[in-house]
């Protein structure tokens, strides 16, 4: 199975590190922000690197859109997992339109209120992953996964 996985740095990107036993035995591109965890963490692996910030950028917006559009094209992968955040969203979109499946994993420490691209991707996702079961107010269809930390 050819993945893409997909994260903002920090703790979105440690979140979907921590499910190393399950990515590890397929094949896999990552996408991500070029900054000192993610260059450190990726070392070896196969990433195409982002625009940021994404948070109220525009243009950086409309460059992760291309850049999802090429990077979809390019490598075709049967399923796109993140942990958001708003890098996800153009990569979704695009995913959509191209019928690529897509999981979207809510993070851990969001328990009572739902991220921005958590919500903007609920819609666009074929699986929802939960990891605390009071998530499941906010996303009633999602499916609790656990916690990935």
């Amino acid at each position: 199975m050819k993945l893409l996985l997909i994260a903002s740095t920090g703790g979105h990107l440690t979140q979907l590190l921590a499910l190393s036993d399950w990515w590890s035995q397929h094949q896999r591109r990552w996408v991500t922000f070029r900054k000192a965890d993610a260059v450190g963490a990726l070392a070896g692996e196969h990433v195409t690197w982002a625009y940021h910030p994404t948070t109220r950028n525009v243009g950086n917006a409309i460059r992760n859109l291309g850049l999802a559009v090429v990077t979809l094209v390019r490598h075709r992968p049967d399923v796109i997992v993140s942990t958001g955040a708003g890098v996800a969203l153009p990569f979704f979109v695009i995913a959509r339109l191209l019928r690529i499946r897509t999981v979207y994993i809510e993070v851990f420490d969001r328990i009572e209120q739902s991220t921005l691209t958590g919500r903007l991707c609920y819609p666009l996702s074929d699986a929802f992953g939960l990891q605390w079961e009071d998530q499941r107010a906010m996303y009633p269809d999602g499916v609790v996964i656990g916690r990935t930390l």
